[in-house]
C-alpha cells in the first residue's frame, strides 16, 4: 500500500510540474532563462527552501 502511495505523489509531482510548460512555454523559458542567472548560492537556498516547505507540509499531513 506504501509504495502504491509513493507512485501516486511521483505521478501529482509529474503533472504539476508539466503544468505550467503545458499552459505557457514561453513564460516557462523566461523563468529558466532568469535562473540560469542565478548563482550556485541562491539556488541552493530555493532548494533548501523548497526541502523544508516539504519536511513541514509532510509532518502537517502526518500529525
Amino acid at each position: 500500500m506504501d509504495g502504491d502511495v509513493f507512485w501516486l505523489a511521483v505521478a501529482l509531482v509529474l503533472v504539476i510540474e508539466g503544468l505550467f510548460p503545458f499552459i505557457s512555454p514561453g513564460g516557462w523559458r523566461r523563468v529558466f532563462s532568469q535562473v540560469l542567472r542565478l548563482s550556485d548560492g541562491q539556488i541552493r537556498f530555493f532548494g533548501l527552501c523548497s526541502i523544508l516547505a516539504g519536511v513541514l507540509w509532510l509532518a502537517w499531513q502526518v500529525a
